[in-house]
């Protein structure tokens, strides 16, 4: 709430005095169970934080009010909101007829309640039968409707609620990209839908490290560990009520089979939730000492068992939605949430129908930990809902308008008032810095940082860390969505698993070094890692000369010699990932001795480190100087003095840099006759200077097949940064994890 307080208030002037008379707008926030009102809490702290914006009217309704329930109208008072009206509006039944009858009644009910609040706009959260009365009442009213996660996909009469809920509604706030082009496919007006992400997540990424095991004793017991307990949440499915029912039988089977710690919530108002009640009762869940079962647990609190679980399972939205922040693993049973989006953290068991299935499944999950993630969100969502409602147009005409026929791929990007730049973290991690930049999905770099590259492990993962988490911060600032965080470092890499194996020279104590996971937890982000050199070749295949070319090859000339292959498209990583490894190609039997212990490597000819040494050589003989050179007593002797003796006419500096085009050439043949590239990119500090020496080689040695080749320098200006970038922009957009 502190945080929603300190918000610019200064950019939404120009909106309030659109609206006239810097007007206030009136938001009804209705609430309907512990469920939505954990999505809708977040954006009711940010609209009564900013009075001088907004006016916000609370109404509770449903299960809230119910005691069976928990009475959980009772942690909006002590959120300290004014509730404005209570409505009772759940008629007691155990079937479908019981739903509808509810639906009817607030439906009686609702007019009253909004003659006298007269808000300018309601915010409807979800796909409950509450929901639906309330979004029937406000259209009817000619309210304007704001629905919180339209576009959805689930399962069970829910998501025929949500459609028919985003028909009504003017406004959509959704979560995740697919769901924001589902929205567009049902015709619903681009300008009027904001992809924000889910604004419990506000409250969950930030939720983690809170003092949790007091938590977890109040509610399990006091000798319950971290990762060693399971929390359960199961529904009924109103569309096969007895199937949900058996389903439920055989998971609490396999929990007191399981013989783990356990907490069972009770289920949703739902036709057949108390059924599922004696169920419990029946096989003595209450009284069972593995098992503590409630009605209600506070959203802060619930979010720390998930986050500490060992294993959450049921059947709940929860479960594919919230508890993938934390890399929780979850066990989803049934049908009624096919459809979502989920992470790698979930296990879907669709046909539950034994006890040994559940507990198979149970035991394949219980105590992992899976990368954590952000498909639903990124901690940022209400800043961009309460954007969303500053701009809203009260003048704008309330009828609604549908786009016919469907819209093209990514069209809702016009929308420019919540335009937001799909964005990765880049880290690139050097033998001298250490750099961190946000680049958008054009390969744009919108904001750079470097530092210094430490010299330990544990120094150089903070620094890290800090950068990334100053990089992802000024993210909002700068309107760019980061989709995840991708990793460039010298050295042999196993991408599958975000591990460098073995570092170079240049960067120590870099092996065995696990980059994802500790990243990925800091940041509830998803990470790729890989080697520096082919992360140059994901770099022009995304944004330089690579670029829809099938089969091409990468060499960075620079501090060493690296380089990427790219066969049919893909990146060739090699069985022990070993692959591409272009500056150890061996051109000379009893060359000089390169770092890796080889002799007459390419790196030992011609790389930034040879070239340095081969200059140090003529000026110990004081045979690098000549007319027009000049260096200070103090000054380092490097590779460019050598390329300058050479341009200057100094013959021996020719020779040499000869030598080393001639190496470079002969290595890219080698090339050519094992992979056969149409293209070879020349990337790197040296690159310019190298390019003509390798066309000459490549005439004068290689098979007149692949004398053909395109051999280019690259026009990229940072391809390790837009390379790490890439591992990110690539895969997301791909929904590859």
């Amino acid at each position: 709430e502190v945080y929603f307080k300190n918000l610019s208030k200064q950019k939404q002037k120009e909106v309030m005095e659109k609206n006239g008379n810097n007007h206030k707008l009136r938001v009804c926030v209705a609430t309907c169970n512990r469920a939505d009102y954990s999505k809708l809490a977040p954006i009711m702290f940010g609209i009564k934080a900013e009075p001088q914006f907004f006016e916000l009217d609370v109404v509770v309704l449903g299960s809230h009010l119910i005691d069976d329930y928990g009475n959980t109208y009772r942690m909006i008072e002590q959120d300290d909101f004014d509730i404005h009206t209570r409505l009772h509006t759940i008629v007691r039944g155990e079937d479908e007829a019981a739903m509808v009858e509810s639906v009817g009644l607030a439906l009686v009910k609702l007019p009253d309640v909004l003659n006298r609040l007269k808000p300018d706009i309601m915010i409807v959260h979800g796909d409950r039968f509450d929901a639906l009365a309330l979004a029937t009442s406000a259209a009817l009213m000619n309210i304007r409707i704001l629905h919180i996660e339209g576009g959805e996909v689930s399962g069970t009469i829910d998501d025929s609620i949500r459609h028919a809920i985003t028909k009504l509604a003017h406004y959509h706030v959704c979560c995740t990209r697919s769901a924001e082009q589902h929205l567009i496919a049902m015709c619903e007006d681009h300008d009027r839908i904001l992809l924000a992400g889910c604004p419990s997540y506000d409250k969950l990424l930030s939720a983690k490290n809170k003092d949790y095991m007091s938590i977890i004793r109040v509610w399990l017991g006091e000798d319950v560990k971290t990762r060693d307990y399971i929390v359960a949440l199961q529904h009924p499915v109103t569309t096969d009520i007895k199937h949900s029912i058996k389903m439920f039988e055989l998971t609490l089977d396999a929990l007191i089979s399981f013989n783990k710690r356990t907490l069972v919530l009770f289920p949703n108002v739902d036709a057949g939730d108390k059924e599922m009640v004696r169920v419990m009762r029946k096989k003595g869940i209450e009284h069972h000492p593995n098992f503590r079962a409630v009605k209600h647990v506070p959203f802060d609190q619930f979010i720390q068992l998930v986050a500490h679980a060992g294993c959450m399972i049921g059947n709940s939205s929860c479960g594919v939605r919230e508890v993938g922040a934390f890399g929780t693993p979850v066990i989803n049973l049934g049908t009624r949430q096919t459809g979502r989006e989920t992470g790698e953290n979930v296990l879907h068991v669709r046909d539950a129908d034994t006890q040994d299935k559940i507990l198979h499944a149970l035991q394949l999950q219980f105590g992992k930990q899976y990368p954590c993630s952000k498909i639903y969100g990124d901690g940022n969502a209400v800043p961009r809902i309460l954007k969303f409602l500053k701009s809203i147009d009260l003048k704008e005409p309330l009828q609604k308008k549908f786009c016919f026929p469907p819209v093209k791929d990514n069209i809702s990007q016009d929308i420019d008032h919540i335009l937001e730049t799909q964005s990765a973290l880049a880290v690139d991690l050097g033998g001298t810095n250490l750099r961190v930049a946000i680049v958008s999905m054009k390969g744009e770099i919108v904001k750079k940082y470097t530092q210094l590259n430490p010299k330990t492990y544990e120094d150089r993962l903070e620094l890290i860390l800090k950068m990334c988490v100053e990089a992802a911060s000024e993210a909002v600032n700068v309107n760019c969505r980061i989709l995840g965080v991708g990793i460039s470092t010298g050295g042999r890499v196993n991408p599958r698993e975000g591990i460098v194996l073995h570092s170079t020279k240049l960067i120590q104590e870099w092996s065995s070094v696990d980059l994802r996971t500790p990243i990925s937890d800091a940041l509830h982000l998803p990470v790729w890692v890989d080697n520096d050199g082919n992360c140059a070749a994901l770099a022009e295949r995304k944004f330089g000369h690579g670029k829809g070319v099938e089969n091409f090859v990468t060499l960075i000339t620079g501090t060493g010699i690296g380089g990427g292959i790219v066969h049919q498209h893909e990146l060739i990583h090699g069985s022990s990932f070993c692959a591409a490894e272009l500056g150890h190609i061996v051109v000379s039997l009893d060359g000089p001795e390169c770092l890796c212990g080889s002799q007459g490597c390419i790196e030992a000819y011609a790389s930034g480190i040879a070239l340095q040494r081969e200059a140090k050589k003529l000026h110990d003989d004081d045979l690098l100087l000549v007319e027009g050179m000049s260096m200070k007593k103090e000054e380092t002797v490097s590779a460019a003095h050598l390329i300058q003796a050479a341009k200057l006419g100094n013959t021996k500096a020719e020779s040499i840099l000869r030598t080393a085009g001639t190496a470079l050439g002969l290595g890219v043949v080698n090339i050519l006759h094992t992979v056969n590239p149409s293209l070879v990119i020349l990337s790197g500090v040296l690159a310019n200077h190298y390019v003509n020496a390798v066309k000459d080689v490549i005439n004068r040695q290689a098979l007149s097949s692949v004398k053909t080749v395109d051999v280019v320098v690259s026009n990229l200006a940072d391809p390790a940064l837009l390379g790490a970038a890439s591992l990110v922009l690539d895969y997301t957009t791909r929904r590859i994890y």
